[in-house]
């Protein structure tokens, strides 16, 4: 009889439906992805584990292989994405859903990562210390005018390199190796600290424009410490000689060992819904990918601008070469 009593009630274990989960590796911090999953769990009654990773994604999963946990990689990027792809990690997508809502030029041709924002790399520039309309280009930064009044944080940063790899393609290499110099030559101290950092030295006097991605002005205006410095500066939207801004995308991919599959597509499909693009633009302050999707209030204070319309797959190809050349400079010594 016990014997039997036990079988009965490890068959009806073993029977119980699997507990609904999506597994998360993200490189996007906490604040940014916790609306989303708290909208997306709401809705659908399945649970979001989310890893915040700060580096090191890509030897993580590796190193997990067929093991690992995570079902969907959140990751800002085209270099990042496709260095993913590269390395076997991802797996591909089939789904109307998202490839309705992600237009062709923001997700990978065999559909192995797909966009969910971009951002453009512009230049936030003092509102009394530089004219309106006075930096039109990227190629005006080497302007001697400019020199001992420009900041930025390391060269080797992911968007400062994707910048430098539209450089590249816009301008060959050696020339964008002589744009590189030429930054160096005016910049107002050693690269250093994020985004916010370079407009808070602005408003400090330290410099009088910088390089930054268009949603730190958002997240500046939303934080009290911070608004003054926001305050202090406004955007330009700087472009290549004969195309436009750099634009770079946030994204999302599922993992090729995910082994919450149903799940993660799921969750995927709702990171592309309106809902949650609608959720991307006012709390994070990017460009939804989505078409019908508007741009928050405070986004589009900022202005509109021409997007570059560079194939970012391009750009992702080049990171190598960008890299090597703003070693060769030494643009951070």
């Amino acid at each position: 009889m016990l014997r039997t009593t036990l079988f009965t009630a490890m068959a009806a274990a073993t029977a119980l439906p699997a507990m609904a989960e999506v597994n998360v590796y993200s490189y996007r911090q906490p604040e940014l992805i916790q609306p989303l999953v708290d909208a997306f769990t709401e809705e659908s009654g399945i649970d979001v584990n989310v890893a915040f990773l700060n580096k090191g994604m890509v030897e993580r999963l590796q190193a997990e292989g067929d093991r690992s946990p995570a079902d969907v990689i959140l990751t800002v990027d085209i270099s990042r994405l496709s260095e993913l792809v590269d390395a076997g990690l991802t797996q591909p997508v089939e789904s109307d859903e998202i490839t309705s809502q992600v237009p062709a030029e923001f997700r990978d041709p065999g559909n192995e990562w797909f966009g969910l924002t971009t951002r453009a790399r512009i230049v936030y520039a003092h509102k009394d210390r530089v004219a309106k309309g006075e930096v039109t280009t990227y190629e005006d930064l080497t302007d001697p005018k400019w020199e001992g009044r420009i900041c930025t944080r390391s060269g080797t940063n992911a968007y400062n390199v994707a910048l430098t790899s539209a450089a590249i393609h816009h301008m060959g290499e050696e020339a964008a190796k002589t744009w590189l110099e030429g930054v160096k030559s005016n910049l107002a101290r050693k690269p250093q600290g994020n985004d916010r950092a370079q407009v808070k030295a602005i408003w400090a006097g330290e410099c009088d424009i910088s390089l930054g991605n268009t949603y730190y002005m958002g997240a500046m205006l939303q934080d009290e410490e911070q608004q003054e410095w926001a305050n202090a500066v406004r955007l330009e939207f700087p472009v290549f000689e004969g195309a436009g801004t750099h634009v770079n995308v946030s994204g999302m991919a599922m993992t090729k060992a995910s082994p919450n599959r149903d799940d993660a597509l799921a969750f995927m499909e709702f990171l592309a819904s309106d809902a949650a693009q609608g959720i991307y633009a006012e709390i994070v302050n990017e460009y939804p990918v989505a078409p019908d999707v508007p741009n928050s209030d405070v986004v589009e204070s900022w202005g509109s601008f021409t997007a570059d319309d560079v194939n970012l797959m391009d750009l992702a190809k080049l990171r190598p070469d960008a890299l090597r050349i703003t070693q060769e400079v030494d643009f951070d010594g």
